[in-house]
Order: structure tokens, then sequence, then C-alpha cells
């Protein structure tokens, strides 16, 4: 089984500043590659302290990949929308090269409609946006020459610069939070996901990752063979009280700035995000203590986080948790303590972490 890390700046600057966050990032990373975690992750976000200090993963994991050998580099997630997916397509080749084809390409649609508003796109065409962007990126990695005549793209005999090193280009992922459809369109065409469960409840997302798992097989594509990334909040102590207690105080913060992020949906609505409109309601309801009794984060002494991971892998089968380790604010010495216990006493319970299959 695999474990990854999931950098998603969710802080106030007066819980830490910008570069402190990227300081301990890095060096989380770093340590992270000697352990034999298997994934970095980070966001693409703004405007909010909900993700907004990282306009552009590209940056961060460039960072990274200078300071590891072996540990994947995952866009987690690069928006399509919001980027014109020519130049996208060239800078993630760039980073798949700086890293010696250490990158997983994982984009999403966005759901912030402040976002959209301000870079001037219609929500309502959020889904073509973001599979054209994806059709042209993984074209222009593929194939020597291009021309593409789209809905919102169109040019003629385009050969990429650089090429990606991974042939025909890296692994795809795609980011589906509570939309069957993004589930099934992903299984479809052999793409990996990335998952959000405590934006959602267990019941749904078993029947999510089933439809996944389903379009994926009848798509023709290797039974087994799709990888599922899940998004958790991680906070492992020497005692459950210590856990708890640090685990509350920063995922408050995190909901703070989450429910902050997402009061632009109160008078928005879009057929594009059928039900997000409520996401003001369940983001501001929801508690840590909600999460832990959801199974949707892992909290507690490394003997009780075997017992959560065993549970969700149970829930929705082999998946890589994908772990936030420094959200809302938690300090240098707590992430570590988190980064040091998970590898010494989870990781060695589950088997060998090396493989991508």
């Amino acid at each position: 089984m695999r474990f990854g890390l999931n950098f998603f700046p969710s802080f106030r600057l007066d819980d830490m500043s910008t570069a402190e966050y990227f300081s301990l990032g890095l060096s989380l990373s770093e340590r992270a590659d000697e352990l034999g975690y298997t994934s970095v992750k980070t966001v693409e976000h703004y405007f909010h302290d909900y993700g907004g200090h990282s306009p552009n993963p590209i940056v961060f994991l460039s960072a990274v990949a200078a300071r590891t050998r072996r540990i994947r580099l995952i866009t987690g997630a690069v928006i399509p929308a919001f980027n014109n997916p020519i130049k996208l397509a060239g800078e993630l080749a760039m980073l798949d090269n700086i890293s010696n084809g250490r990158l997983d390409a994982g984009f999403g649609r966005a759901f912030i409609p402040k976002e959209f508003d301000v870079f001037g796109v219609s929500m309502d065409e959020s889904r073509p946006r973001f599979e054209e962007g994806i059709d042209i990126i993984t074209r222009l990695w593929a194939e020597e020459r291009v021309s593409y005549d789209g809905k919102f793209h169109k040019f003629q005999d385009v050969r990429l610069m650089p090429r990606p090193v991974q042939k025909p280009h890296p692994p795809i992922w795609i980011a589906a939070v509570a939309t069957r459809d993004s589930f099934v369109w992903a299984g479809r065409r052999g793409y990996h996901i990335m998952i959000v469960p405590f934006a959602s409840n267990v019941d749904l997302i078993r029947q999510l990752v089933q439809s996944y798992r389903d379009a994926w097989r009848d798509g023709g594509h290797l039974p087994g063979a799709e990888q599922i990334q899940s998004s958790l909040h991680c906070y492992v102590a020497e005692t459950h009280k210590e856990a708890i207690e640090g685990f509350k105080r920063s995922v408050e913060r995190y909901i703070e700035v989450f429910a902050e992020a997402v009061q632009s949906w109160s008078n928005k609505q879009s057929s594009q995000y059928a039900g997000y409109s409520k996401l003001v309601e369940a983001i501001t309801a929801l508690t840590a203590d909600k999460m832990i009794d959801g199974h949707t984060a892992l909290v507690g002494t490394p003997d009780e986080v075997i017992e959560q991971v065993e549970f969700n892998r149970d829930l929705i089968g082999e998946h890589e948790p994908s772990m936030q380790i420094n959200f809302g604010g938690v300090k240098e010495r707590e992430a570590f303590r988190t980064l040091e216990l998970f590898a010494a006493h989870v990781m060695p319970r589950f088997g060998p972490t090396g493989g991508r299959g």
C-alpha cells in the first residue's frame, strides 16, 4: 500500500507566513522521500486563505524535485479552465524533465465561484473547458504535431517543446468530489482519480468509487490497474489525548478558511455543479468530531491510525492515502512527529510502498 503527502495551504498569516509554510513543506518532502512515502501533491487555488497561497503547483513541485530522488510529484490539481492548455502542457512536460520522469499530472475543474468570476470564465463552461483542455494536453504530449479545432481553442501544426520524459505521457489523475459523472468519465478514459471523502460521506464515497471501478472495466482497461488517491487530514501523536487536541485546534482553522472560500456559493447556481449550492451549509456544519467519527481523517496513536487506514481500505479497496499533515497552521514539530510516527509504525503494517501498480 502506498502513502503520500498532500500540501494544501489552509492557514492565516498570523499562524505562519507563506514563506514558512513552503519551507516546512520542502523539508517534509525531503524527509518523506527518505522514509519511503510515495508521492507529494499540491493544489491550484486563488484569492483565499483556503489554498490561495498555491496558485501554481508546478513551482512548488519543481522545488521538491530538486530536493528528492524517488518520490512522485502530483499536481493535485491544475485547472485547465484557468490556463492556456498549450502553455500548461509545456510547463508540465518541463517538470517531468526536471524530475526525470516523476510527474503525475492531476487535473481538476475548480469549484469556487470567486475564482471563475475573477478569471472571466463561466461556471457553465467548466466541464467542456476541462475536457477540451485535457484532450489538447494529452495530444500535444503524445503526438509529434497537433492541429486542433475546438470550442475554446483553435491552432495549427504545433509541436510541443519540451517533450515529456514518460511515454506516451505522464500518468493522468482526475480530481473527483461528489459528481458521479466525473468518476465515470475518468474511469472510461483510463485515468486515475483523486477523491476527497470529508467533502461527502462514506456511503456516497463507496458508491462513487464503485462507479469509477465499473467504468474503468467497461472502458476496456485492465481491472485492478486503476489507482485512487484519497485526501485525508492526518495527525499522529504518542497519546490519544494529544492527537485529538492537536487535530481539533488545526482542523478548526482549516474548516474556517474553507467555509470562507465557499461563501460565494450562497447565491450561485450552475448546472455543471449540481448540489454545490448546499456546500456552504455542509462545510459550516463540519466539525473535527464529525470527521473523526465519519472516518474521513486519520487521527490518534499509531495503533488507532492503523485501524482507520484498514477501515478505509475495506470501504473503497486498495488506494493511496494522500495525507495533509501541516494543515491549519500545524507547527513544524507536530508535522514531523506525524511524518515520523506514521512511517515507523503505520506504513510497515501495510507492506511495501514503492510500487505504483
